[in-house]
C-alpha cells in the first residue's frame, strides 16, 4: 500500500481500553505465555506436541512436508480416524455417560440430551446405513440439514467410514444446492423433510428433489437421499431413490469398528462463495485439520473438563465443522445444539439456554451482538448469566462498542471476551487473545496464537511498522490449512498465494493494521477499503465510529462512486430501540447530522459520510455477514443483485421503500 495509505490508517479509530485477564483464570491457563516462545523457537515441534493430544492408529514419521509448496502434507505417515477421536475413545476411557450434546429445538420443550455412549451408537447406526446404501471410503456425501443431532451425527459417521462430507446450509437455494452436488460428485444427500425458524416449520426435502433433477441436467446422478423425519411435513416420495432415516439407521447395528485412515485423507469440502460466481470447494484434511480445530478449542476458550460450550453457529458454515462438531467433540466437551433464532418464539430464548443448561463458555457473531444491542439490555439482564465465564467472537470483527457492551452486559464485567480471526480456507484459529495470557483491546483480534505465524505486509511483502496499515498474510503453513480447492488446483495457487509468491505468503483479502502496541486490528476485505480524495479508508473502523453512538446500534459503510470524490462514504445504521421515535423527518435530519458530526470527530473529516441512510434492517447471510455488494447497489442507484442467500430477502425492499420514502438523508 502506499505511503499515503499507511498514514491514512494509523490516524483512525485509537483504543486504550485493556481488560487484563481474571486472576484465577490466568493462575490455570490450559496455556501460558511460554507457549509462545516455545512455538517459535521449535514450530514443528509445537505442532507435534499439539498432536499428541489425538489418539493415532499409527504416528507420524514427518511433522510436516512442504517440499512442494503451496502443497503442504502434515503429519505424513500417520493414521487415525477423526470419530473415533470425537467420540469412541471417550467411551473407552470411561466416560461414557458424560452428555455430549445439550440438544434445544426450537419448539419450546422440545429437547434431549445426548451422552458420549448414545452418540457412539447412533453415529455407528448411521455408519453402517449409509455402507448399505452404497457408500465406501473417498465418496462424497452432502449433508443438507437443519440443526439437529442427525447433522452432527451424519458427518461422523462420513468421517467414521471415509467418506468426505460436504455440508450446504439449509437456508440455500436448490441451485446453490445442485452447483455443490454437481461440483463434488456427491453419491448421496442426507437430508430431513424440513426444520422449524420463527415458529414455523420450513421444508427442505423439495428443493434437494429439485437440485437432484438440475444435477442430472449437468451430468451427475445422486443415487440415494437419506430423509430424517422432522417436522412431519408432507414430502413427495421416490421409493427408488428416498429412504426414511428412522427405516435405515434405527434398525442398523450399533456394531461398527472405525478405519484408519492417511493423515491427508480428505474429511470434508467446504464452499465459499467465489468472484466468478462458480462456489469454491475447499478441501480439509484428516489429521491437521483435527489437530488444528481441537488445540485451538481448547486453548482459546482455555476450555475444563466441567465446562457447559455452546457456539451458536450454524453446521453450514466452518464455524460450525470446527467449533461445534471436530474441535469440541475431539476434546470431549459437554456442549448445547441449537435449531433455532435467538427470538422465537420471544427476544432472550438464548439467554433462556444460558441459564437453563449453565452454559460457561459461549461463542457466537458480532451481528448477533448487536442485534441484542438494538433490543436494549433489559431482556439479558433478567435471566442469570453468572455461570458464564469466557465470551468468544467470530465471523468479522467486532466493535469496540460492541465488545464492550457484550462483556458488560452478558459477561456481568468477569469474563475475557475472545475476538478470534480466522476463514474457511485456516479451518482453525489463527489470531486471538489468549484468555489467561492477554489483556483484552475492544476491536483488536490482538496477536497470532502459539504456532501460527501471520504479519501484516505491504505491497512488497515487508512487515509494515506498527501504526499501519496493509494486507494480512500467513508467513507459514499451519495443520489445519486447507489444501486445495477441489478440483482446481491452479484456482487455489492463483486465489491465495499468487499475490505473494515469491515469499511464499498465503493471502485471502483481509486488511489490517498494526496498532501503536503492535496489535493487530482486523479491517476486512481489502475490496472493501475505499478510496476517498486519495485517501483510503476502511469501513470497519467507520462502522466502528458509527456503533460507538450511543444512539446507533448497527451501522453498514460502503464506498459508492463520486466525481469529486473518486468514492464517497455512504452509511446505512440501524438505531437502538431506545432512540427510535415517531419517525418523523426533521428528527431523523438531526440524528443524521449528529452521526456525522460523530464521525468526524472520532476519524477527522476525510470520513464523514456524505449520506447517512436510517434504515429498519441490513441485508445479511443466514451466517450473519452484510452483503455489502447489495448496499453499494443501493448507494449507487443500480437495480438491486442476487438477494437468494440472504436470510431474509426482503429486507430490500424494506430498505428500498425506507429511501423512497425519504429517510435516507444527504
Amino acid at each position: 500500500m502506499s505511503e499515503k495509505t499507511d498514514e491514512t490508517l494509523a490516524n483512525l479509530l485509537k483504543e486504550d481500553r485493556r481488560f487484563e485477564p481474571p486472576a484465577d483464570l490466568a493462575e490455570h491457563a490450559n496455556l501460558t505465555a511460554d507457549a509462545y516462545d516455545r512455538a517459535a523457537e521449535d514450530r514443528e515441534g509445537f505442532w507435534a506436541e499439539q498432536a499428541e493430544r489425538l489418539t493415532w492408529a499409527q504416528k507420524w514419521d514427518q511433522v510436516l512436508d512442504w517440499s512442494n509448496p503451496p502443497f503442504a502434507k502434515w503429519y505424513v505417515g500417520g493414521k487415525l480416524n477423526a470419530a473415533y477421536n470425537c467420540v469412541d475413545r471417550h467411551v473407552e476411557a470411561g466416560r461414557g455417560d458424560k452428555v455430549a450434546l445439550h440438544f434445544v429445538g426450537e419448539p419450546v420443550g422440545d429437547t434431549r440430551s445426548i451422552t458420549y455412549a448414545e452418540l457412539q451408537d447412533l453415529v455407528s447406526q448411521a455408519a453402517n446405513a449409509l455402507t448399505d446404501l452404497g457408500v465406501a471410503a473417498g465418496d462424497r456425501v452432502a449433508i443438507y440439514m437443519p440443526m439437529i443431532p442427525e447433522a452432527v451425527v451424519t458427518m461422523l459417521a462420513c468421517a467414521r467410514i471415509g467418506a468426505p462430507h460436504t455440508v450446504v446450509f439449509g437456508g440455500f437455494s436448490s441451485d446453490a444446492l445442485a452447483s455443490r452436488l454437481e461440483d463434488c460428485q456427491a453419491k448421496v444427500v442426507v437430508t430431513s423433510d424440513g426444520g422449524y425458524r420463527r415458529g414455523s416449520a420450513s421444508s427442505l426435502k423439495p428443493a434437494v428433489d429439485e437440485a437432484r433433477e438440475k444435477a442430472a441436467g449437468l451430468g451427475h446422478t445422486v443415487e440415494k437421499v437419506l430423509v430424517v423425519r422432522r417436522t412431519g411435513q408432507d414430502v413427495v416420495w421416490d421409493d427408488s431413490v428416498d429412504v426414511w432415516w428412522h427405516d435405515a439407521v434405527e434398525s442398523a447395528s450399533t456394531s461398527h469398528t472405525p478405519e484408519a485412515f492417511d493423515a491427508e485423507h480428505p474429511l470434508y469440502v467446504m464452499y465459499t462463495s467465489g468472484t466468478t460466481g462458480k462456489p469454491k470447494g475447499i478441501l480439509h484434511t484428516t489429521g491437521g485439520y483435527l489437530v488444528g480445530s481441537a488445540y485451538t478449542h481448547w486453548a482459546v476458550f482455555d476450555l475444563k473438563d466441567d465446562d457447559v460450550y455452546w457456539c451458536t453457529a450454524d453446521i453450514g458454515w466452518v464455524t460450525g465443522h470446527s467449533y461445534i462438531v471436530y474441535g469440541p467433540l475431539a476434546n470431549g466437551v459437554t456442549q448445547v445444539l441449537y435449531e433455532g433464532t435467538p427470538d422465537s418464539p420471544e427476544r432472550g430464548r438464548w439467554w433462556d439456554i444460558i441459564e437453563q443448561y449453565g452454559v460457561t463458555l459461549f461463542y457466537t457473531a458480532p451481528t448477533a451482538i448487536r442485534s441484542f444491542m438494538k433490543q436494549g439490555r433489559e431482556i439479558p439482564d433478567a435471566r442469570d448469566l453468572s455461570s458464564l465465564r469466557l465470551l468468544g467472537s467470530v465471523g468479522e470483527p467486532i466493535n469496540p462498542e460492541a465488545y464492550v457492551w457484550y462483556r458488560h452486559v452478558i459477561g456481568g464485567d468477569r469474563t475475557p471476551v475472545v475476538d478470534t480471526w480466522w476463514q474457511t480456507e485456516t479451518g482453525s484459529i489463527m489470531i486471538s487473545p489468549l484468555p489467561g495470557v492477554t489483556a483484552g483491546k475492544p476491536g483488536s483480534a490482538m496477536n497470532p496464537i502459539p504456532g501460527v505465524a501471520a504479519e501484516v505486509v505491504d505491497e512488497e511483502g515487508n512487515a509494515v511498522p506498527n501504526g499501519s496499515g496493509g494486507y494480512l498474510v500467513l508467513t507459514e503453513p499451519w495443520p489445519s490449512m486447507l489444501r486445495t480447492i477441489w478440483g482446481d488446483d491452479q484456482r487455489f495457487k492463483e486465489t491465495y498465494w499468487s499475490r505473494f509468491e515469491k515469499l511464499g505468503y498465503y493471502f485471502a483479502g483481509d486488511g489490517a493494521k498494526k496498532d501503536t502496541d503492535g496489535d493487530l486490528w482486523v479491517l476486512g476485505r481489502v475490496d472493501d477499503v475505499m478510496n476517498v480524495s486519495g485517501h483510503r479508508l476502511s469501513t470497519t473502523e467507520i462502522e466502528s465510529a458509527l456503533v460507538s453512538h450511543p444512539k446507533v446500534a448497527e451501522a453498514a459503510v460502503v464506498g459508492a462512486k463520486d466525481e469529486d470524490t473518486g468514492q464517497a462514504v455512504c452509511a446505512f445504521v440501524i438505531l437502538r430501540d431506545s432512540a427510535v421515535g415517531d419517525g418523523a423527518s426533521d428528527e431523523q435530519s438531526d440524528i443524521v447530522a449528529e452521526l456525522r458530526k460523530h464521525v468526524r470527530k472520532e476519524i477527522g473529516p476525510i470520513a464523514t459520510p456524505r449520506q447517512i441512510m436510517i434504515v429498519p434492517e441490513l441485508p445479511k447471510t443466514r451466517s450473519g455477514k452484510i452483503m455489502r455488494r447489495l448496499l453499494r447497489d443501493v448507494a449507487e442507484n443500480r437495480e438491486v443483485g442476487d438477494v437468494t442467500t440472504l436470510a431474509d430477502s426482503s429486507v430490500m425492499e424494506l430498505i428500498s421503500t425506507g429511501l423512497s420514502s425519504g429517510k435516507g438523508e444527504d
